[in-house]
């Protein structure tokens, strides 16, 4: 029998902490699309935002139809590091600043409705799934007395105050630390603020899914990569989804809930796009505060705890993030579990590190929404570290539009918004840095094949030919892919932390087996010899 490719169940070579108490074996499994199907709906991935907005359809009624391009939960909802948060890493003061006073308060009103809803749900269908509410702490990158300390000092408490004016209870307490917090390092004082929230993200989602897979109007797919989304008509217009076998799912409304869109450009072009990291390292139970945790670092870190056994939690660290493709990943791991022995000195041993994408919209608000130049295709894109939260508000919203419902949300996340004046130059700039990443196509990772060590990849640019991608595998077979970005061109690097192909462009992401995990790219990377076309098959094989 062939083994099956890792990538098929998630998104890297590494695994996120969640599989401890979930580990992929008890995820459902679904079969292929075998055939043209017309429904009301077709949602398009199986993470938070698909899920949260195929229950809200269903529960009204609405016949849906759900696609996913690997298995079930095989994206970044995944890897996340599983807080609900109603503050958001631009802060509301720049936030106001961007969106106005009426922007900051839907943004606060929105998310702390996801994370009311998803107690709520929880509740109803009988998930445990480690949901509970808790405070937040922020905290300055500097110890007392260092430089920079005060002027973070002073920011925190310009941000108190516009999170008090929004609803948040928040308050700047000169001298907090969080309980258990026993190193030597002294970075007292904090914002502090209430109605947290954390939970196990894949024991939710797979929650959710158990409750749609026993209701008669709805159907799931998987292994059924979407090749195209495209609407159809003049008056009565419709959305045609075709996979890649062929297949084909009509629908009067069409979700894109995969990240990112699988289109060219729009509102791909208004993002950034990082990698972050995370570790998870054993704490005895109970020595340390349950909270979330996050300092002024930029970027910053991020911390908070899940169930590990009777005798440890896990403490979570997440950060070290940088753009797609354009630094190493080296060392960043490392940095995470220096930072916590130094603060929490009955840290043990890291049992999981894992690495995820997140994705910044320049103006610092999600895309949740009928897509630009589209009636009946939605979309659910720009996370800006809170992909949780902006998926559950994209269940309620999308369906509101569906339904003809209005939302007032719609303000703040309309993918078709026109950019502020203020917006302007932070897209200038984003565009002039990314068009540079072409630079790839004069470089070459390696000299030669041999150059290589074995269970490592490295680009390969011939004077005059297309670059190629050249993965060794632990045996040292090798195997030859295009380098070539099938999105916009762009030329991968490898990414050795999850042994995959990453474009440093638009952030689309390929397994080393050339399977496509991450869009904007819809399809795979092409291979360039017999070894990788079967190492391709054998990768994405239904």
């Amino acid at each position: 029998m062939v083994a099956k490719s890792h990538f098929l169940d998630t998104s890297g070579e590494t695994d996120p902490v969640w599989i401890h108490t979930e580990p992929y074996s008890k995820r459902p499994q679904f079969k292929p699309i075998t055939e043209d199907i017309k429904t009301d709906a077709c949602v398009i991935g199986s993470g938070i935002a698909g899920i949260s907005v195929s229950y809200e359809l269903v529960q009204r009624g609405v016949k849906v139809v759900m696609l996913e391009a690997r298995d079930i939960l095989s994206g970044e909802s995944g890897r996340t590091s599983g807080h609900l948060s109603s503050s958001i890493d631009s802060g509301f003061v720049e936030l106001a600043s961007k969106r106005g006073q009426d922007g900051a308060q839907m943004a606060v009103d929105s998310h702390t409705y996801a994370i009311n809803r998803v107690g709520e749900i929880s509740k109803e269908l009988g998930i445990d799934c480690e949901y509970r509410q808790l405070p937040g702490y922020d905290i300055s990158q500097y110890e007392k007395g260092q430089d920079g300390h005060e002027d973070d000092v002073k920011e925190f408490k310009e941000e108190a105050k516009k999170m008090n004016e929004l609803g948040i209870t928040a308050s700047y307490q000169e001298g907090f630390a969080i309980r258990g917090w026993d190193g030597k390092v002294d970075q007292r004082d904090a914002i502090t603020y209430q109605g947290q929230a954390t939970f196990h993200p894949t024991k939710y989602m797979l929650g959710v899914l158990k409750w749609l897979t026993e209701q008669p109007n709805f159907q799931c797919f998987t292994r059924s990569r979407v090749m195209s989304v495209e609407e159809k008509g003049l008056l009565n217009k419709e959305a045609k989804v075709t996979t890649e076998s062929g297949h084909t799912v009509t629908c009067v409304n069409a979700v894109e809930a995969t990240c990112v869109p699988l289109q060219k450009l729009s509102v791909v072009a208004e993002m950034e796009f990082f990698r972050t990291y995370c570790i998870a390292i054993r704490v005895p139970k109970g020595s340390i505060e349950d909270c979330l945790l996050y300092d002024s670092k930029d970027p910053y870190h991020y911390v908070r705890f899940t169930a590990c056994d009777d005798k440890d939690d896990y403490l979570i660290i997440g950060g070290n993030d940088h753009k797609v493709g354009q630094e190493s990943e080296d060392g960043r791991y490392a940095e995470l579990e220096s930072w916590v022995r130094d603060r929490f000195t009955q840290a043990g041993s890291v049992d999981y590190k894992w690495s995820g994408q997140i994705f910044e919209p320049v103006d610092y608000s999600a895309f949740i929404g009928k897509n630009q130049g589209q009636s009946n295709i939605y979309i659910c894109t720009g996370d800006f570290g809170n992909g949780l939260t902006h998926g559950v508000i994209a269940g309620k919203l999308i369906a509101d539009e569906i339904m003809g419902l209005h939302n007032e949300w719609s303000k703040l996340y309309n993918p078709k918004r026109i950019p502020t004046l203020s917006k302007i130059p932070g897209m200038i700039a984003h565009d002039v840095q990314i068009n540079t990443q072409y630079k790839r196509f004069l470089q070459s990772d390696i000299k030669d094949i041999e150059d290589l060590v074995p269970g490592t990849g490295g680009v390969l640019n011939p004077t005059m030919k297309t670059p190629m991608a050249v993965y060794k595998d632990d045996d040292g077979k090798v195997f030859k892919f295009s380098a070539l970005c099938p999105h916009l061109k762009g030329v991968v690097c490898w990414n050795g932390a999850e042994k995959s192909w990453d474009c440093p462009v638009h952030g689309s992401r390929f397994g080393h087996d050339g399977v496509g995990i991450m869009g904007p790219a819809k399809g795979n990377l092409p291979p360039a010899d017999y070894a990788a076309e079967a190492l391709l098959k054998q990768g994405s094989a239904a």
